[in-house]
């Protein structure tokens, strides 16, 4: 590995559906209230895509990574690799990342590579792009966290259907050699306890259980995302939590040097709770779970690029990252901007 290399992200975007449910639209087709949503999960609204209009993930990630690339004053075809976290993909194969290379006109056959680590795979995808340019084998990587929960929601289930939305963000890295900036992928911790992995499932659609007409006549399986709230909630706080709790005590640093935290977008009571538990102010949290729910792996991406954009975050912030989803894969990351 080459020490003298750091990992900078140089462009950031992000990409919205157009169509929007609020929560006044959901009452229409399931037993729920503006109030009861707000007050449970701090959701107003959710971007939905729109399929008859070829409002896929590779679109999406195509209009999030243009706006990176040109804050990056990059061309297209000087990124090198491309990682796109997304849970569930656009095909089953060919892999979204290289639909993402097409749609985007890449011409210099870079590799591309999917994730599947559920809300955590932007974050897991983080590490791989530290490591990927600190050993010099890449120079440029666009790393894309997109997800479309709206294609596997019970839109009759208040306890699910109300969380979530679509989106994508995208970010380029650049290896920068001999830097005297500050900028870089400080730190990175993965894990994954799978002892817990059926209480946020969606058991059809793979080899276990395919979509025959067998299994969707004998309705032995949900056709839509399984989740047991109680279990998640207990283990997202805990565990993003310990995770950001590690990585500052590996650093050698306290809440007080860290200038904003971008936790996950799951659930506002979940990112209060663990700013309470890792007594952090509310007021560095960065948050966008109001307008666009639980966009999965694109929250932390998106909520980053809003935060770019707007002037809070700025060059030389320490930005802390927690994550946690399905698997049940968390990950915690510090970097400076």
């Amino acid at each position: 590995m080459t020490n003298s290399i750091k990992s900078k992200i140089v462009g950031t975007g992000r990409y919205h559906p157009k169509k929007i449910y609020t929560n006044d639209d959901l009452t229409s087709m399931m037993d729920t209230s503006d109030e009861w949503i707000r007050e449970r999960t701090g959701i107003k609204k959710r971007h939905i895509i729109d399929l008859e209009a070829k409002e896929y993930p590779s679109f999406m990630a195509q209009k999030a990574t243009e706006q990176a690339l040109e804050m990056a004053n990059m061309d297209r075809n000087e990124i090198d690799l491309i990682l796109y976290s997304i849970t569930y993909s656009e095909m089953s194969f060919p892999n979204t990342a290289s639909l993402t290379q097409l749609a985007l006109g890449i011409t210099n056959k870079c590799p591309c590579l999917d994730i599947n680590a559920a809300c955590t795979g932007w974050a897991y995808g983080l590490e791989l792009v530290d490591l990927y340019l600190k050993s010099g084998r890449y120079k440029n990587i666009l790393l894309i966290g997109c997800d479309v929960p709206s294609s596997f929601l019970d839109w009759e289930d208040r306890n699910t259907a109300v969380l979530f939305g679509d989106g994508c963000g995208a970010m380029i890295f650049q290896g920068v050699e001999n830097s005297s900036e500050e900028h870089d992928i400080h730190l990175t911790k993965l894990a994954c306890d799978a002892t817990h992995a059926m209480n946020l499932a969606l058991m059809t659609g793979g080899i276990r259980n395919p979509i025959t007409k067998e299994i969707l006549d004998a309705k032995k399986y949900p056709q839509t995302l399984h989740m047991d709230g109680k279990v998640i909630f207990k283990n997202a706080v805990k565990t993003m939590t310990d995770l950001a709790s590690s990585i500052l005590d590996k650093m050698n640093l306290n809440q007080e040097q860290i200038d904003w935290l971008v936790p996950h977008q799951a659930n506002i009571r979940i990112i209060e709770a663990i700013a309470r538990r890792f007594d952090f102010p509310m007021e560095k949290v960065i948050t966008n779970i109001e307008d666009y729910g639980n966009t999965s792996s694109a929250t932390i991406p998106t909520a980053f690029d809003e935060a770019v954009r707007s002037g809070k975050i700025q060059r030389g912030n320490k930005i802390l990252f927690t994550s946690f989803g399905s698997g049940l894969t968390s990950a915690a990351g510090l970097i400076t901007y």
